[in-house]
């Protein structure tokens, strides 16, 4: 394991050292993690609103099986059988228990949407916040000088840029391992 974390310390090192040198990029990542943050929120939005529409459902389903119930407590109740009235009475008050504690649930779905609908805008406004710092930093980075980042500028999700088919990724990912190998056996060697 210590060649291993060695290896990571070593790369977690040089990718801080390279952020700090290109501000912008740290703020794409950031703003790239957000984005997923939103479309995730999204998700959940809609996840919740559909459970909600669900409890809905069986909200009224429940509320028309006590309306039938109650029909029939009624309809016992004339007939003078007060066996029948008493069961009727009985299921339409499980019937209400019942709904109310989905009715209870529901609520909850629905405070867990406004909390997420406000998480959301809250996301949206920091993502937009690191946008523009992003903007801003990469006009600033253009101006100080060339760092030759295009690949970052193109998105990990350009049709033109896949880290996994890329072959000169591959090349240096290789190249940087074997450098990083021999760097750690000459310090083991020591």
């Amino acid at each position: 394991m210590g060649l291993f974390d060695d290896i990571n310390q070593f790369l977690e090192e040089r990718l801080d050292e390279f952020l700090r040198n290109n501000p912008h990029l740290e703020l794409q990542a950031i703003e790239e993690q957000l984005r997923e943050q939103e479309q995730d929120t999204i998700k959940l939005i809609a996840k919740l609103q559909l459970e909600e529409k669900s409890l809905q459902d069986q909200i009224l389903e429940i509320a028309q099986n006590i309306q039938t119930w109650h029909s029939r407590i009624s309809k016992a109740e004339a007939a003078k059988r007060a066996d029948l009235a008493n069961a009727a009475k009985e299921r339409e008050a499980e019937l209400l228990r019942q709904g109310n504690q989905i009715w209870g649930q529901m609520e909850g779905v629905k405070q867990r949407i406004v909390q997420a609908k406000k998480l959301l805008q809250q996301v949206q406004h920091k993502r937009q916040e690191i946008k523009t710092q992003s903007a801003q930093a990469t006009t600033a980075k253009t101006f100080n000088n060339s760092s030759g980042t295009v690949g970052w500028e193109r998105g990990a999700e350009s049709p033109q840029y896949r880290r996994s088919s890329d072959p000169l990724e591959a090349e240096f990912q290789k190249w940087e391992v074997d450098e990083e190998l021999e760097q750690i056996k000459r310090n083991m060697n020591r």
